[in-house]
């Protein structure tokens, strides 16, 4: 009996922690899609400096403040020999999400982001040398297939917007990469990494976005009819930046790895299907299959990875990708868990 009842908890924090992690990665997506959009914020660099900040304040307030998750201490030079090159990856990587869903509507963004897993195996294959199983390889094979149909038969496509989304994909996949070799020895959680990461990230984004927008801002100000109900959304979709970090930490302690993948490609269906209701942008019926197959081959791809790595390594395997074994199945370094952060 009270085995039960410990595995009907089980089952209950994970599917709320699913959920709240969906609402607030969703209600972050159309909050940025309704400040572009219906507010006429045409700012991407402006809306992540404010996400920036709001994410720097919060993780100071868990972690100093309300001391909810302790400080992982990091030397001194290594602030600067390895969180700042990654803190600028990082910046990226947001700066092109906004960019991108700033041109395209949030159901092709989202499609494109769920290239991620080839970009980052395409990466890992060419800078290290590493070599995967064939299956790895088969799983990408839908992806990049969907993504292409939904591409080709995209009706509010735009080249720009595409862009930015597609080297977006690198971006994340560049920060996974940087993120085996320069933050090796620290385990960091989605706080610690945004306590660290968002006030440099800040301070990277800060001049240029004064300087590329500055003025444009200024001017949307004077001729906006309902400014400060607009910044108090503006504002509001940063604390929601920072709350879908705190969601991730809680998710990841509350399912398992397939659990969050599954859940993961259904929070994409999710929010295709709410900015739809709300924004009504055209999709065709390809482009619904096609975002569909991507989705299938991202579900599958986690299959695959979870399936390899529950396999045991033969005697004499090498621990380090830098070293990796000739022609034998080696994982790719795709961390899915934290992708959604700021």
């Amino acid at each position: 009996m009270e085995e039960s009842v410990i595995f009907q908890w089980s089952v209950f924090r994970s599917v709320l922690a699913i959920l709240q992690w969906w609402g607030f990665n969703v209600t972050v997506i159309i909050m940025n899609k309704w400040i572009f959009q219906k507010l006429d914020f045409k700012f991407p660099l402006t809306v992540s400096c404010v996400h920036f900040i709001c994410s720097s304040i919060g993780a100071y307030v868990v972690i100093k403040v309300l001391k909810i998750k302790p400080l992982i201490m990091v030397e001194p030079e290594d602030r600067w020999r390895r969180i700042f090159p990654m803190s600028f990856v990082f910046c990226i990587n947001i700066v092109l999400g906004n960019v991108s869903l700033r041109f395209i509507p949030v159901s092709f963004m989202q499609t494109i982001k769920s290239f991620t897993p080839a970009t980052t195996v395409v990466l890992q294959w060419l800078v290290w040398r590493k070599h995967f199983d064939w299956r790895i390889w088969a799983s990408l094979i839908p992806i990049v297939g969907g993504i292409l149909l939904t591409s080709v038969t995209e009706l509010s496509f735009n080249m720009f917007g595409f862009c930015a989304a597609l080297f977006g994909c690198l971006a994340t996949s560049t920060k996974t990469i940087l993120a085996e070799s320069l933050l090796h020895g620290y385990k960091f959680d989605s706080i610690n990494t945004v306590y660290y990461m968002a006030p440099c990230a800040t301070m990277i984004l800060g001049l240029p976005a004064m300087l590329v927008e500055g003025n444009g801002v200024i001017n949307w100000f004077h001729t906006h009819e309902s400014v400060w109900p607009a910044f108090i959304i503006i504002f509001s979709s940063g604390v929601l930046a920072f709350c879908l970090n705190f969601s991730i930490f809680y998710v990841i302690h509350s399912t398992t790895a397939v659990t969050f993948n599954v859940a993961g490609n259904l929070k994409v269906a999710v929010a295709v299907l709410v900015s739809w209701l709300i924004f009504h942008n055209p999709i065709s019926a390809m482009n619904a299959v096609g975002c569909a197959i991507t989705l299938v081959g991202c579900t599958f791809y986690g299959y695959v990875r979870h399936m390899l790595s529950q396999q045991s390594p033969p005697p004499g395997t090498p621990r380090t990708p830098r070293t990796p074994r000739n022609r034998m199945e080696l994982l790719p370094l795709v961390n899915d868990k934290l992708d959604d952060k700021v």
